[in-house]
């Protein structure tokens, strides 16, 4: 069993700064989980903790059925990847998956067996004589993974792996170590992962639930889709997407057709069921919509609301565009098809278009907490 279990962890620098304030969270067994927030939300100095590279100074961290808040990181059942690997440039690749396991005394038969099993999961057979030198760095990757794997360990913990490769690289990989991740649990071997990175996309193609931290405090744990379509609060809509959510200043207001929302110079009619759910609520608040919720064409559900804006920019990106604007004073982007692009021909810097906004799609959150008013 590989459960791995925080509550109430801290963590309070000797000059007196708290960077983690009393996290709460389970890690099932077998799951896939990751750390993502900006520079500075603690990520790493919580999976540091959990690695026993960081003391806590409070609250009680369980892997499995023990708990482990004294325990020496080797005896914590972890094995961890580093962003810089850390391999040894004087051993071959065989001899920096074996190294851990000769110290340990494994058996020289069962230490052969696991480098090589290692090394066929991570099709790397044909790299065993190599120097780490003579790798590149997807290569080098692989053999910090595979020195993981090697050990069996209960929980594998990864410190933003990929940020040292580029973005090609990077994507592959992605898709290397979750396939990884099922292969191993498929197998039987224990397979809890916890997975630090600033990078959302990161986040929402390999995580299986991510918690989102900010300042040292858990802000949502969720799948991708329930944080993508139902963020807790603004900094959640606005940390996870790309492009980011669109979120400016707004007032609820009395309207004909029930409640609306005046967004700039635009007075949006909100669908019955979100009016609903705002009753009594604040009359300032943040107007949040995604950029693929925002169009050039109308809508044939009809269930858009069509708004003026003027251009600003456009940023092509083959199969869509972002088209950059302004609603009165504020900035919004829309994230439409290619082919839409042709409503944007002969139009320059300043000139009006017709958006059209839809609305059941959009978010409220409470101007003071950032809280979502409508879950």
């Amino acid at each position: 069993m590989a459960r791995l279990s925080l509550n109430k962890i801290e963590k309070v620098y000797p000059n007196g700064f708290k960077a983690v304030h009393g996290v709460d969270l389970e890690v099932r067994d077998g799951e896939f989980m990751v750390f993502v927030g900006p520079s500075g939300c603690a990520k790493s100095t919580l999976l540091r903790m959990i690695a026993g590279l960081e003391t806590i100074s409070g609250g009680e961290l369980r892997i499995g059925d023990r708990v482990v808040n004294e325990l020496a990181p080797k005896q914590r059942g972890i094995a961890m990847v580093f962003q810089n690997y850390a391999l040894y440039p004087h051993m071959k690749v065989y001899e920096n998956l074996a190294f851990g396991l000769k110290l340990a005394g494994t058996p020289k038969a069962e230490l052969d067996q696991r480098v090589r099993h290692a090394a066929k999961l991570l099709e790397m057979e044909h790299l065993l004589d190599r120097y780490p030198k003579q790798l590149s760095g997807g290569q080098a990757q692989r053999v910090a993974v595979g020195r993981a794997i090697v050990k069996k360990p209960e929980v594998f913990l990864f410190d933003e792996p990929l940020s040292n490769l580029d973005a090609k690289l990077r994507a592959a990989m992605r898709v290397r170590l979750t396939e990884l991740h099922r292969t191993l649990r498929e197998s039987g071997q224990a397979a809890t992962t916890v997975y630090v990175t600033h990078d959302q996309v990161e986040a929402m193609t390999m995580g299986e639930r991510i918690c989102v931290l900010k300042d040292g405090q858990i802000q949502q744990v969720d799948t991708p889709t329930a944080l993508y379509e139902r963020p807790a609060n603004a900094f959640v809509a606005s940390f996870i997407g790309s492009p980011e959510m669109n979120i400016v200043d707004a007032s609820l207001q009395a309207a004909a057709s029930g409640l609306a929302v005046r967004v700039g110079d635009a007075l949006l009619p909100l669908p019955a069921d979100k009016a609903q759910r705002l009753q009594g609520g604040s009359a300032a608040v943040r107007f949040g919509l995604r950029p693929e919720h925002i169009g050039l064409l109308p809508r044939p559900q009809g269930d858009s609301t069509a708004a003026a804006a003027k251009l600003r920019f456009t940023e092509h990106m083959g199969s869509e565009v972002y088209v950059h604007v302004d609603l009165g004073a504020l900035p919004l982007t829309a994230r439409v098809p290619a082919e839409q692009a042709a409503a944007l021909v002969g139009l320059k810097r300043g000139d009006e278009l017709s958006l059209h906004l839809q609305l059941s799609a959009c978010h409220l959150f409470d101007a003071a907490s950032g809280a979502n008013l409508l879950l």
